[in-house]
């Protein structure tokens, strides 16, 4: 490419001086240092379909989280990005480890979708009650999972908030869940489904899915905003 321009002498000048353009690239390189990271490098994964919280916001605005026409458009994702962008550039890394099982232990009541993580403060907003975005769903769907890792799991576990519970303005307790869906194991991959029946819902819910991985022990808490059609 011809980076050379046309002064007003008529004087052809090819680009900055080599000092100019080793200045500019070591700005360059310190810049990217600053930018949050996706966790590449420790990838884990997250439910896709019905995107969890953090995902769609990172799905739908990662490319232009700056815009102010969110705060209208899509308020609870910008309510998220003002509080902690991290929570959308890691979204494939909310899970807490050594959990034993005992999950209603290690995560109290309204802190479901942020894996109880109140010491980070990541993930705090998605435990925000209001009006998430929501994907349509049949009383039968299918959860997928994208494992970046390929750590496998030894289980999941697919909840639904029972009829009546308002995700709009109750933070999501373990008494508001309904198992919908338990597995077995699946052997390491990048992406999972998990088939789900249901029956008697409508409108607005929370679709809880909880992931053991089987690399460690390790678990994922995520949550999809859905509206029964």
């Amino acid at each position: 490419m011809n980076t050379s321009r046309t002064s007003r002498n008529g004087r052809a000048h090819h680009g900055p001086p080599s000092r100019l353009l080793w200045a500019f690239g070591l700005l360059s390189a310190v810049l990217l240092c600053l930018i949050p990271s996706v966790g590449t490098a420790a990838a884990h994964g997250s439910v896709i379909d019905p995107a969890s919280r953090n995902y769609g916001c990172w799905l739908r605005w990662g490319s232009d989280f700056q815009n102010p026409a969110m705060a209208q458009q899509d308020p609870m994702c910008w309510q998220a990005w003002q509080d902690n962008p991290n929570a959308m550039w890691n979204w494939n890394g909310l899970y807490r480890d050594g959990s034993a099982g005992n999950f209603q232990a290690v995560i109290p009541n309204g802190q479901l979708c942020s894996g109880g993580h109140t010491e980070s403060g990541r993930y705090n907003s998605l435990d925000t009650p209001g009006a998430w975005k929501t994907t349509d769903l049949a009383r039968n769907f299918t959860v997928k999972l994208y494992d970046q890792a390929s750590h496998g799991a030894d289980y999941f576990l697919v909840y639904v908030t029972r009829q009546g519970y308002d995700p709009t303005t109750q933070p999501l307790t373990w008494n508001d869940l309904q198992l919908v869906a338990q597995t077995g194991r699946y052997a390491p991959s990048q992406n999972y489904e998990i088939p789900v029946t249901t029956s008697g819902y409508s409108g607005r819910h929370v679709v809880y899915t909880i992931w053991q991985a089987s690399h460690m022990d390790q678990t994922y808490f995520l949550c999809s905003d859905v509206n029964f059609t």
